[in-house]
């Protein structure tokens, strides 16, 4: 998300990480959403189970507007059910093409036990390379110091809480109140 300023009053700001590693998916996101300069709230939480505990997801945007996507996610879910590329292509479709949901401002990172991706109001629904990727404000952060840490002997969480709190060192919109959500991965 972009640095607005906080006369405008536009709620910016977070963290979201997804890392693939030794037989487990993972995705943290930190609790902090600010207005402007102002800490607004420390815990908020932008990571959660989707559909039938089978898909996680974390977004980065505005609240609201992630709920709706989320909402929609888990229908398309429902309508194509263990089809995770399939559901996440229908609501890019519609999110690209409904003249509602083209104004949502936000970005969702999802997984399931073999595919990760990255949703975009643009359409787009991208397979991170080598298991990670970073959306939000301290993203571009995280995703480094994931990178960095994916060769040693760390697992999938503690890589994703190590990167998480580098990021919160670095980016002034990310805190160390990390919510992680994991599923066994079956890459």
């Amino acid at each position: 998300m972009n640095d607005v300023d906080s006369s405008r009053g536009i709620w910016h700001g977070t963290t979201i990480l997804t890392v693939r590693k030794g037989g487990r998916v993972v995705i943290a996101g930190d609790g902090q959403v600010s207005l402007g300069a102002t800490v607004i709230k420390a815990n908020a939480r932008k990571v959660r189970s989707v559909g039938k505990g089978d898909v996680i997801g974390g977004f980065a945007g505005a609240t609201a507007d992630a709920f709706t996507l989320f909402e929609r996610l888990e229908s398309k879910l429902e309508q194509y059910p263990a089809q995770l590329t399939r559901a996440c292509v229908e609501l890019a479709k519609d999110w690209r093409t409904d003249r509602y949901l083209r104004r949502l401002e936000a970005m969702m990172i999802v997984a399931d036990r073999e595919t990760t991706l990255v949703l975009t109001g643009t359409g787009d629904v991208l397979e991170p390379e080598r298991g990670l990727m970073g959306i939000g404000s301290g993203g571009n952060y995280a995703l480094a110091a994931a990178k960095a840490l994916m060769d040693g002997p760390l697992g999938a969480e503690d890589i994703a809480r190590k990167a998480m709190a580098i990021a919160a060192e670095i980016c002034v919109y990310t805190n160390t109140n990390v919510v992680l959500e994991a599923l066994d991965s079956s890459k």
